[in-house]
């Protein structure tokens, strides 16, 4: 394989940044419900949708106009720079203002926006065809393992453990000496710092383009109009990405809003659970890593995608129905396999069928759809009803049906969709 060393460097940067970012994105929404102000956080995470709307048609054509290295040198920058000095302003006045907190979770959030795009064409930009599929499950195995890391250190840095006998991770445990809970602002620090390490990581990749680019000096509009014509002219392929989307839909709703809701309101539990969640969830996505495509090896990535799309549209149902601490945890498990195993058939087919000049703007068209979304069921879960004692339940008897009509769309439309 060409550009090892490359991917190597970008993998360990990514994990890097990954693990502080996973712990700062879990501590945000808790801090929300601890201060019972989540329906202030459901407006901050629907305004970030609403941002993303420009925003991600921009940052497409960045992905497919410019050096994708110089890309993650710039946001590593940008992001560390701000965070950092929240951070310090934390310490400065002692309790960060909760429009802060919200600030930094809306940098983070426009980041991802550029940053997984970003990931996947660079990717795609410098290994051969033949290794997209093992590539894609490294990503995700990658990604998951940080996120397992992010949920532990969510776990202990939220509440915090006293020596003796304590609860974390969902189990008792014998604990030898205390940790203190972690300050809002004082995780910030911890995640800035990470940006500027992978700073440094990325600025010593070299790599050779597998896939050369012409250089476009057109506006972005025009840019923009290409990446719309090229899916224009492949009407099911749209329809693939748009339904195909459907569960990652699911998944940040309940990642970013419902989850600590749901382990707040509903399961009546701490921190502790609700970080946990986030371990099992990355466990089964590190399974999916090692083996979906074994699993679904005789099969298109179509049907292996839709087959998963039901089995998440009954978990989500399962959730709803139940209030039981380890079945939050094997549901998410579950939603874990699901969710990282769609992203890696998702990934790995559309490797195959979108060219690499227009793969940013792509990929950002299919992720405006996903905000829309988005937007709607926040304008419909940020109802007072949705966010105390019974009402919970209910956004998850919705995402179901959500998913459901996805999946009967793919089935309908799987005949017509690329060969990848």
């Amino acid at each position: 394989m060409k550009n090892i060393r490359a991917i190597l460097l970008l993998f360990l940067a990514n994990s890097i940044s990954g693990m502080a970012q996973g712990i700062s994105m879990l501590a945000i929404p808790w801090y929300f419900a601890q201060q019972e102000k989540m329906a202030s956080f459901a407006v901050v995470y629907m305004l970030t949708n609403l941002i993303s709307l420009f925003w991600i048609p921009y940052s497409g054509t960045m992905v497919d106009r410019y050096d994708r290295r110089k890309i993650f040198l710039f946001l590593t920058t940008i992001c560390g720079t701000i965070i950092f000095s929240i951070g310090l302003l934390g310490i400065k006045i002692g309790v960060l203002p909760w429009p802060l907190v919200a600030g930094v979770f809306m940098l983070t959030f426009l980041n991802y926006a550029v940053h997984y795009p970003n990931l996947y064409a660079f990717v795609q930009e410098i290994i051969e065809p033949a290794y997209y599929g093992k590539i894609t499950s490294y990503l995700e195995i990658q990604g998951q393992l940080t996120s397992i890391l992010a949920g532990a250190g969510a776990a202990l840095l939220l509440e915090g453990t006293t020596a003796g006998t304590t609860h974390l991770f969902g189990m008792e445990w014998e604990w030898p000496f205390t940790i203190a809970a972690w300050d809002i602002h004082e995780i910030f620090l911890l995640d800035a710092s990470t940006y500027f390490l992978s700073f440094l990581i990325i600025w010593f990749i070299r790599y050779e383009s597998l896939k050369p680019r012409r250089q476009e000096r057109s506006t972005v509009l025009h840019q923009l109009k290409t990446g719309y014509n090229y899916l224009r002219e492949h009407p099911y392929l749209f329809l693939f990405g748009v339904a195909s989307y459907s569960v990652f839909v699911a998944v940040l709703l309940e990642a970013f809003f419902l989850g600590a809701l749901y382990a707040n309101e509903h399961l009546q539990a701490g921190a502790n659970v609700y970080a946990t969640s986030e371990i099992f969830y990355a466990s089964g996505a590190v399974f999916a890593g090692l083996a979906i495509r074994k699993i679904f090896k005789h099969v298109s990535p179509p049907v292996g995608i839709i087959i998963m799309t039901f089995i998440t549209a009954l978990l989500f149902m399962t959730l709803g129905i139940g209030n039981r601490v380890w079945l939050f945890f094997i549901m998410l498990l579950i939603l874990g396999i699901t969710n990282a195993g769609i992203r890696i058939l998702r990934t790995t087919y559309l490797f195959s069928t979108i060219p690499n000049q227009v793969f940013g703007r792509a990929i950002s068209i299919f992720n405006l759809s996903n905000i829309l979304f988005r937007i709607f069921f926040l304008a419909i879960f940020s109802i007072p009803f949705f966010q105390t004692g019974i009402g919970v339940k209910y956004p998850f008897y919705m995402l179901s049906g959500f998913l459901v009509i996805a999946g009967m769309v793919l089935i309908k439309y799987r005949g017509q969709f690329p060969k990848g």
